[in-house]
């Protein structure tokens, strides 16, 4: 890539394995998320988390037919957190609450940076979510 050339992400899918689709679909549901049919069957459904951000869950079996690479066990390992800003701490509390109420498992506590503020929750198939919110005064425009 050249320095002429800048990356502009349009919009981001993240492709999470799951065991079991149906149970995983009803978690996110549970959350406030909707599911867009029109990317979804019986190996994988489209999470609409944001106007551009998905994450789509996909059966295992499917899952391994975009890799080579043995699939992780999320129960056990950590191979990504998931970051997502929301609108407000009260929304990150809320998302972590129906997180736990649906089957997740929240992290222990909270945390206030101050500036920023966390809380984070593992899914039913142990993957790692970090609601957060920033106050946007604090946040500075960068250039370029």
């Amino acid at each position: 890539m050249t320095a002429a050339v800048k990356p502009i992400v349009s919009s981001m899918f993240i492709n999470l394995p799951v065991q079991d689709l149906a149970r995983s679909v009803a978690f996110f549901e549970s959350l406030g998320f909707a599911i867009n049919k029109q990317f979804s069957n019986e190996q994988g459904a489209c999470v609409v988390l944001g106007e551009h951000s998905y994450a789509m869950l996909l059966t295992i079996p499917f899952f391994e037919t975009f890799t080579t690479k043995k699939t992780a066990d999320t129960k056990q390992t950590v191979g990504a957190l998931i970051a997502v800003a929301v609108d407000s701490r009260e929304v990150v509390d809320a998302m972590v609450h129906a997180a736990g109420a649906a089957g997740g498992t929240p992290q222990e506590s909270s945390t206030d940076h101050g500036f920023m503020y966390e809380w984070g929750f593992e899914d039913l198939d142990g993957h790692m979510w970090g609601p957060f919110w920033m106050n946007p005064d604090y946040v500075q425009p960068q250039e370029g």
